[in-house]
């Protein structure tokens, strides 16, 4: 990759121009006109840029594509005709047809949906594409080839070589996850779940299994409202939103649940940062973007100020508060709220001194095999190569993992998880 000198430009500030920027009916009128120029421009764009480039072969086979399909098409067919699009809309129409005048048969190599293949039809060109490649999934050279041989192009029998089985790894909460406990407990409990988009959306997952509906960032308030709507009480509904999706687009829906008098349980999974897309800060932690000191809005006072009567502060570290709140909140008739508070365990560095250090073991003398600890899913338990008497494996902890958060400790039921010494 070749860089050069960073260049410094001038901010050149805002230029009023409403027509332009205030979409009113009579503005977007004129605004569509010059879409549609813009738009006839780009066609001719097409047509010059190298971005859009043809490449002649030594066959009578031509074939469109573009994207990572174009690297397993020049594997395959090496001698094909091949053009080659770098700028798949507006399509260089005369660029294809001269293609299409200079073959016998003409293929679209495409993932997903037909996309470049129906606009080449509606020009009345010749073409196939889908018929030989599925929408489905992704491509590659094994399955561009098996196409070619379908459609009699490539004459040795072909057979896509299946992938070598390897051991499922399923997205799963960190060591030390404070949302471990929480959607522990809300499977317990057998809780309706409505939740969000975060990390806390693997609580849907196997063994947790503990969330119901996922739609958009922000939904799970209004879902939890509509289905205690529609069903004629809340009870037992629960809905889960993290703090910055919360801060980003959850106030509006727990004002709407205020305002319907819904009387689900919210809860705000407070984890002090935006830790899925890799530990932004956001109005919540005190600190803008750029790392500089902000305001901290507190989440308690938000929801006291949109209407909430009910709010609770729980551990999750701590099992049996959390169900205790989780049980309590669900049963009532009025809507309420929860705020889990433990800072994620990665993000950023220096919250991992609230997080225990000491981390924890399992005495095999005392473990039966059960497997238990294995239900909160935790990336730093496995296997010892110990087995009972019953010839059960035992369980292991790897101390690089462990964070001593002691979740799986609490629902050993033998006590065979102890701090390491």
């Amino acid at each position: 990759v070749q860089t050069s000198e960073r260049k410094e430009y001038p901010i050149k500030g805002f230029q009023r121009d409403p027509k332009k920027y205030v979409i009113l009916p009579s503005h977007a009128r004129d605004l569509h006109v010059k879409a549609v120029a813009r738009l006839a421009r780009l066609e001719e764009l097409a047509e010059k840029t190298s971005l859009n480039r043809l490449e002649q072969g030594s066959s009578d086979i031509g074939i469109i594509t573009n994207g990572i399909a174009y690297q397993y098409v020049k594997e395959v067919m090496p001698d094909a005709w091949i053009l080659k699009l770098g700028m798949s809309y507006p399509l260089p129409m005369g660029k294809i047809k001269e293609l299409a005048s200079k073959v016998k048969k003409l293929f679209i190599v495409e993932e997903l949906e037909p996309f470049i293949e129906e606009q080449v039809k509606a020009q009345g060109i010749k073409c196939e594409g889908k018929k030989y490649w599925s929408n489905l999934g992704e491509l590659s050279p094994d399955r561009v080839a098996l196409g070619f041989y379908n459609a009699g192009i490539i004459k040795e029998k072909f057979e896509v070589k299946e992938k070598e089985d390897v051991v499922p790894r399923p997205p799963i909460f960190c060591p030390g996850c404070p949302h471990r406990g929480l959607f522990y407990n809300l499977n317990k409990l057998k809780a309706v779940v409505t939740t969000d988009i975060g990390c806390y959306t693997l609580g849907a997952l196997p063994p947790i299994s503990a969330g119901d509906t996922c739609v958009e960032m922000g939904a799970s308030i209004g879902v939890g409202v509509g289905m205690a709507k529609a069903r004629g009480d809340g009870k037992g509904i629960v809905a889960t939103i993290g703090d910055s999706t919360f801060l980003h687009s959850g106030m509006t829906g727990l004002l709407n649940a205020v305002n319907d008098n819904a009387g689900i349980t919210v809860v705000i999974a407070d984890n002090s940062i935006t830790a899925m897309t890799g530990g932004q800060f956001h109005p919540g932690t005190g600190e803008t973007l750029s790392g500089e000191n902000g305001t901290q809005v507190n989440l308690k006072k938000i929801c006291e100020a949109l209407g909430v009567k009910r709010i609770r502060e729980v551990d999750t570290y701590d099992l049996e508060e959390t169900k205790r709140v989780l049980k309590e909140e669900m049963e009532t008739d009025e809507l309420s709220v929860i705020i889990t508070k433990r800072p994620c365990a990665l993000f950023p560095p220096e919250m991992r001194k609230i997080v225990k250090q000491t981390p924890f073991t399992v005495d095999l003398e005392k473990c039966v095999g059960c497997k238990t600890c294995f239900k909160v899913a935790c990336p730093a338990i496995g296997l010892s190569e110990e087995k009972t008497e019953k010839g059960l494996f035992k369980s292991n902890i790897d101390p690089a993992l462990c964070t001593g958060c002691s979740v799986c400790a609490q629902v050993c039921p033998v006590g065979a998880i102890v701090p390491l010494k």
